[in-house]
């Protein structure tokens, strides 16, 4: 069977060879529980410090300050709802949490969970091009503001939100910082020590799936309560046997992208490139829905009129592999929220594609994506 062609990074991307190999002897032949005392035990542990740290040394942290999650969804959970819930306990009054319109569900259904415990949740619009409003948030952040969350890049279109100037409004306010930085991490540089917390992906940066971080500074003035109860693993924050293999991989993976980083970002932008030139060469109608100097390079959210993005998809078939911009929720298909807050209708919603070239794409792969697509939604 054909292997498609694989440009749908902000979903996940491929694991690393060096990923792999790292992660391989701990499934069988190096077997231990971290958290054993034993000899095997010891050396799972070692080996989980040593992937703690080279992942901390990518976002520019201390090592101690990282807790292990089942990836970005949970971290984003304990970033918001432990945070609001530790407010709560220790008697602190703010009650608002300010999010931005383009979040991850995982941000927005959290955030909107803690309704009913006496949160209010404000919504931060964006432009045209999927970047936060600075002038707004500036407004919407005040002394009663205890959270203010915003991604480091969003996973539908790709757009880079300007985290300086959100920590400058926060830190005015007296107010606490979470980033979601699933998809910037291995394609932006990141100093998370500039946010109070930060949630990581594993699987987004080339590692394996079912691991995530989240980053919680030392100096932050509260500290997340955990929403799961266990034993008391990841300093108290999140429960549960910390996966030996998922983390060493994890951390082989931080370890390539941030020696690859600037090197990985160019291959990407040079590819985005020729595959748009090669569209435009084959007089595809479309448009760039974030320009290149909003979104980080690789990434591409296109629309083509007149055409339905499921059935471009479906007409793709086994030739290249890329999503489309709206959301599967409780399976009904309905326009995504990302597209809407920028302002598209729900008809240009449904024409958005999304596209990213990564470390393991060629230039042919992006001609041939080209040709494909153009066949596809034609003239």
């Amino acid at each position: 069977m054909h292997t498609p062609i694989y440009l749908d990074g902000h979903s996940t991307n491929p694991l690393a060879p060096e990923a792999l190999e790292a992660m391989s002897p701990w499934w069988h032949a190096q077997a231990g529980n971290p958290h054993s005392p034993h000899l095997a035990g010891m050396l799972a542990s070692q080996a989980v410090e040593n992937a703690r740290s080279d992942i901390a040394s990518l976002i520019g942290s201390d090592p101690q300050e990282l807790v292990f999650t089942s990836g970005a969804t949970e971290a984003n959970n304990i970033a918001i709802r432990g945070t609001a819930l530790a407010a709560l306990e220790a008697g602190i009054e703010r009650r608002e949490i300010v999010v931005s319109a383009i979040e991850h569900k995982s941000v927005l259904s959290s955030a909107s969970s803690l309704r009913t415990a006496g949160f209010r949740i404000i919504e931060t619009p964006v432009d045209e091009s999927g970047v936060i409003d600075i002038s707004a948030l500036e407004r919407l952040v005040g002394d009663q503001t205890l959270l203010v969350s915003v991604m480091a890049v969003n996973n539908e279109v790709g757009s880079a939100q300007p985290l300086a100037d959100v920590v400058r409004i926060a830190r005015a306010a007296g107010a606490l910082v979470h980033v979601d930085a699933a998809q910037g991490l291995g394609k932006v540089s990141l100093n998370c020590t500039d946010f109070d917390f930060a949630s990581l992906s594993s699987h987004k940066m080339y590692g394996p799936m079912g691991i995530g971080g989240l980053f919680v500074s030392s100096a932050a003035a509260v500290r997340p309560l955990p929403v799961l109860f266990g034993g008391g693993q990841e300093t108290g924050i999140r429960p549960g046997t910390v996966p030996t293999p998922l983390v060493v991989g994890f951390g082989a993976a931080a370890k390539v992208s941030k020696t690859r980083l600037g090197a990985d970002a160019a291959h990407s932008r040079t590819l985005s490139a020729l595959f748009l030139e090669e569209l435009l060469s084959r007089q595809v109608q479309f448009t760039e829905n974030v320009p290149e100097p909003q979104r980080v390079p690789g990434s591409l959210s296109l629309r083509f009129p007149g055409n339905d993005a499921m059935s471009i998809i479906a007409r793709a078939g086994n030739r290249i592999a890329i999503s489309e911009g709206s959301a599967c929720t409780s399976g009904q298909i309905t326009a995504s929220h990302v597209l809407m807050a920028m302002g598209f209708t729900p008809q240009q919603a449904s024409e958005t594609v999304r596209l990213y070239f990564g470390r393991y794409n060629s230039a042919a792969d992006a001609a041939e994506a080209a040709v494909v697509l153009s066949e596809i939604v034609g003239r």
